[in-house]
């Protein structure tokens, strides 16, 4: 039987954590606040990126800090956005989702990739020429560990005899999968696997992502049944002016970006071309969506519109914004967008 795509725009919080000048613990506490927050406006998700030795991410353990916001929290949903398979042997992460999907009343959603930066898995001493191996193997067992029972597995990478699996996700068959690219073939396969799909970069070429997801037959039939997402990440700051916006936006924006650029500047290894890299060129390149309230909820919905999405990822605290300037961002994405659309 065919299903459809989810008829309305859901939302979701996406987070890098990244360094914002405070106390890892005052950090920490903050973004709780935050995610308890958007817990209660009816937020779907709080999606949570994984990185290692650099200020772009406090959160090199995500599972570690979403089992807090498990317990802070009721309705939201959680997970790692990614979780980095090539990093993690995939027994261990099959272990740390199950538990928790189990502390959160089976609450997560899984998801996977292999890294964007080679130098955060070389620390590791794992060899860039074996990242995608590595992946795609333990992607693999993870998957099958999901299916419960005994698992032996004989890959260049991994090699399991017979390893009892007593333990078992609290959804079932799995916890909601998720990739998040900007290639057309990583969206037919996501959307041959019944995965959940997250982009980032200008509507009109992720319109070539969602556009390529749906081209899949098998898009609309997922292993837990559900309809799938694909998701529009965007930086967004609402002020009561233009001016206030932007005068909280800009210096965050360029602290994020500092921290974005951390270990490229540390290596002397060229950022992505598509990083923009002043304030002026994210908001152009449609990154950062800055303003009053109604001027914020057309670009979305325009953004959204042209991209094809139907889930919004809305980056709300990122560098050094307050707390109560991210907090004011989210209570007013409820009012004009989730109440009006969602």
């Amino acid at each position: 039987m065919r299903k459809i795509l989810p008829s309305k725009l859901a939302f979701g919080i996406f987070d890098h954590l990244d360094e914002d000048g405070n106390a890892m613990a005052r950090q920490y506490a903050d973004r709780l606040t935050l995610a308890e927050a958007c817990d209660r406006l009816g937020f779907y998700a709080y999606h949570l990126a994984e990185h290692h030795f650099s200020p772009h991410g406090r959160s090199p353990s995500p599972n570690l800090f979403l089992s807090s916001v498990a317990q802070r929290t009721r309705q939201l949903r959680l997970g790692p956005l990614v979780m980095l398979l090539s990093l993690s042997h995939p027994l261990r992460a099959f272990e740390e989702i199950c538990m928790l999907d189990h502390l959160s009343g089976g609450r997560a959603e899984l998801g996977i990739g292999r890294g964007s930066l080679p130098i955060e898995l070389g620390y590791f001493g794992i060899d860039p020429d074996a990242v995608a191996g590595r992946y795609f193997e333990a992607s693999e067992i993870l998957m099958e560990a999901m299916r419960g029972g005994n698992l032996s597995y004989r890959g260049d990478h991994f090699e399991l005899n017979n390893v009892p699996l007593t333990l078992r996700p609290h959804q079932r068959p799995h916890p909601p999968t998720w990739i998040a690219t900007n290639r057309p073939e990583s969206a037919r396969w996501a959307a041959t696997n019944g995965a959940n799909v997250a982009c980032v970069g200008p509507a009109s070429l992720v319109r070539r992502i969602t556009d390529a997801f749906r081209s899949e037959e098998g898009f609309n039939s997922d292993a837990n049944c559900n309809a799938s997402f694909v998701g529009l990440l965007r930086m967004i700051v609402v002020g009561q002016s233009a001016e206030h916006a932007y005068s909280l936006a800009a210096p965050a924006f360029q602290r994020w970006l500092n921290n974005f650029k951390f270990l490229y500047d540390l290596h002397a290894i060229p950022v992505p071309p598509n990083l923009p890299l002043t304030f002026d060129a994210a908001i152009e390149s449609e990154l950062c969506v800055v303003g009053t309230a109604p001027v914020v909820r057309r670009a979305l919905l325009d953004q959204v519109d042209e991209a094809g999405a139907n889930y919004l990822l809305c980056q709300v605290a990122f560098g050094d914004l307050p707390l109560d300037a991210s907090l004011y961002t989210a209570m007013t994405i409820q009012s004009e967008l989730m109440d009006r659309v969602g």
